[in-house]
């Protein structure tokens, strides 16, 4: 079975109506089979853009609690790895959430992440390996 991984993007995007990417993200979102894994600094992320655009993030954090996005990283037991992540595309920039999710996409060989972020599109897991990426097509 394919895991997929969550990012910030279509987070903020399902819980905005007015979001861009509100329709494309909720067709996918009913395609899935939970958990969702996903990492802390996407939640913490996710809530600071859902609270700006004027949603409610406890409703985010609700889908934590009903089992449907899982914390699948910690933080402290993978610094090392993520901080040679953050090291290797410090061009980028890449952030910590972004780090968390390729080091998952490593962990979880059989995944994919699901992003609106362009930049997964040149990150590598395992240094070199393209990370299967469900992306909008039309950007």
């Amino acid at each position: 079975m394919t895991r997929t991984i969550i990012d910030t993007g279509p987070l903020v995007a399902y819980f905005n109506a007015a979001d861009r990417w509100h329709r494309w993200t909720i067709e996918q979102m009913a395609t899935f089979t939970a958990p969702l894994l996903t990492c802390e600094p996407v939640i913490t992320e996710a809530c600071f853009l859902i609270h700006r655009a004027g949603g409610r993030p406890a409703e985010l954090v609700r889908k934590l609690e009903q089992g449907v996005l899982e914390i699948a990283i910690d933080l402290e037991e993978e610094a090392a790895a993520i901080a040679t992540l953050l090291s290797r595309y410090e061009e980028t920039p890449m952030s910590v959430a972004d780090a968390c999710l390729v080091r998952l996409s490593e962990r979880h060989a059989d995944c994919r992440i699901f992003t609106l972020d362009s930049d997964f599109q040149h990150y590598r897991r395992n240094a070199r390996q393209v990370i299967p990426l469900l992306f909008p097509s039309q950007r």
